[in-house]
């Protein structure tokens, strides 16, 4: 198993584990279920990857408490360590190259829930060029080889094009909601502190009386805008995904 496959494995079983206690056939077969591109790791894989995480300290194992029928095996129950969870902490706080690829973009997006929103919109732009790149040379491809080209290996290619700026429009969605959030987390950080530096300054002047003895009043209005972030339409040949503000 290469160095990448085994990284992407490692990331996914321990953040099923950050979940739940867990049998290695259930593990498994979560794996299985959820993350597709497991269909094709056995127990060869998972099981060495599962001792390895032992040995470093990242995953304990212990014998089912609940005894089994009489001449089965008993189950391992596997079950992450804080060593492990640090550990799954700092890998998602990452976005390496290796993020935009098929499977490792697949299990970072299915452990979202506890990444942070600005990893999260490197992880979106990051695959949202790589799955352009690859669409600019497919459509470069096709233009080659258009008048020469088998007309199903043509239609094939087209199937493909529509497929990648289908899933392009997807992650720009995606960006734009996720832009939207974090926002929505400013304005709201910022309206909490001027509502608080309102109420003290009000509070002060409160106690001062004006000149026919009646107290003053002040009022406020929230002026604050919102902004979207207009994102070129799948197909259309899009302008450099902006950088992040990583202070929003």
């Amino acid at each position: 198993m290469s160095a990448c496959r085994a990284r992407v494995l490692e990331l996914a079983v321990l953040g099923h584990l950050a979940e739940a206690p867990m049998h290695g056939y259930e593990l498994r077969k979560r794996l299985n279920c959820e993350l597709g591109a497991f269909r094709a790791f056995s127990y060869g894989s998972l099981y060495p990857c599962l001792k390895e995480m032992q040995r470093s300290g990242l995953v304990t194992s212990a014998t089912d408490a609940t005894a089994p029928a009489r001449g089965r095996r008993s189950r391992i129950v596997y079950r992450l360590t804080p060593s492990g969870r640090d550990h799954l902490v700092q890998l998602l706080s990452e976005c390496q190259p290796a993020t935009d690829d098929d499977e490792c973009f697949g299990v970072h997006f299915t452990l979202f829930a506890r990444t942070r929103a600005e990893v999260r919109l490197r992880i979106l732009a990051g695959r949202r060029n790589r799955l352009l790149e690859r669409l600019d040379c497919l459509r470069e491809r096709m233009e080659q080889t258009a008048r020469d080209a088998d007309p199903y290996v043509f239609e094939l290619n087209r199937y493909r094009a529509e497929a990648l700026e289908r899933e392009v429009g997807w992650l720009d969605d995606l960006v734009r909601q996720e832009r939207h959030r974090l926002e929505s987390r400013h304005d709201g950080q910022s309206g909490e502190a001027g509502q608080a530096g309102q109420v003290s300054v009000t509070d002060q002047r409160s106690e001062v009386p004006d000149t026919t003895g009646a107290r003053l009043s002040h009022g406020t209005q929230d002026t604050r805008g919102t902004s979207e972030t207009v994102l070129p339409r799948p197909g259309a040949p899009p302008p450099p995904t902006p950088p992040i503000d990583l202070e929003q």
